[in-house]
């Protein structure tokens, strides 16, 4: 009787032990289960997306300022003669040709100061024969206006620079009368040619000597005038 009470304590109390095991404790919480994760493959798609293109700017980026250099470009429009001011300029990134003859950016502040050579439009880049130390025209010189018809002119296209002769002509009627002598001509500089709407002549600005500028200015009111080019060689 004893070993069956013992037994059925044993069994009682492995009974009890097993059911202790299984039992929760009252203070610990109940375990959840891990969180199923979400695939989104657009979402993948989009970042990657983003990073290529974060990627391609980067490089776009370097190549620009790899291939770039700074130019001195005319930011306010500059006639000629007028005197050039640090406002007038702007430095610019441009793309190296050798086509072109630019002005380093670094050299801005050389040509502030200076005159303009020829008309100088706003947003062009400068260049240094567009400049001159000099005022045109100068003390002794002056600038005379011929209006020339393709008959007084060489067929070879004139230039700003161009060392040319005003050379006395009988004039369009042709009387002897008024003919001057050959040895009347004078060497003069072309500063401008531009053609006239109104008369269809084209008007080359040369630069004499002050005094021979009233008598070339009466022949060129009488087309009389006539200009001959002369070498473009240096001396």
């Amino acid at each position: 009787m004893a070993k069956k009470l013992d037994g059925a304590d044993g069994e009682a109390g492995n009974s009890g032990s097993v059911l202790l095991d299984a039992a929760p404790s009252k203070g610990s919480a109940p375990v959840a289960a891990p969180p199923k994760l979400r695939r989104r493959p657009m979402l993948a798609l989009v970042g990657l997306g983003l990073v290529v293109m974060g990627a391609l700017l980067a490089v776009w980026v370097f190549v620009s300022n790899t291939d770039s250099t700074s130019a001195v470009a005319v930011r306010n429009t500059v006639m000629r003669g007028e005197m050039i001011t640090a406002a007038d300029l702007m430095s610019v990134q441009v793309t190296p040709d050798p086509a072109l003859q630019i002005v380093p950016g670094a050299e801005l502040d050389l040509f502030v100061g200076l005159r303009a050579g020829r008309d100088l439009s706003a947003g062009t880049l400068l260049t240094r024969e567009a400049t001159t130390e000099q005022v045109v025209p100068g003390a002794g010189q002056s600038v005379v206006g011929l209006a020339l018809t393709a008959e007084l002119m060489p067929g070879e296209p004139l230039q700003v620079g161009d060392r040319v002769r005003v050379v006395a002509t009988p004039g369009q009627a042709g009387d002897p009368a008024t003919f001057e002598s050959a040895d009347t001509l004078f060497p003069a500089e072309v500063v401008g040619v531009a053609m006239s709407v109104e008369s269809g002549r084209t008007v080359v600005s040369v630069l004499v000597p002050e005094a021979e500028a009233a008598q070339i200015a009466q022949w060129s009111s009488a087309g009389r005038a006539a200009v001959v080019l002369d070498s473009r060689e240096g001396p």
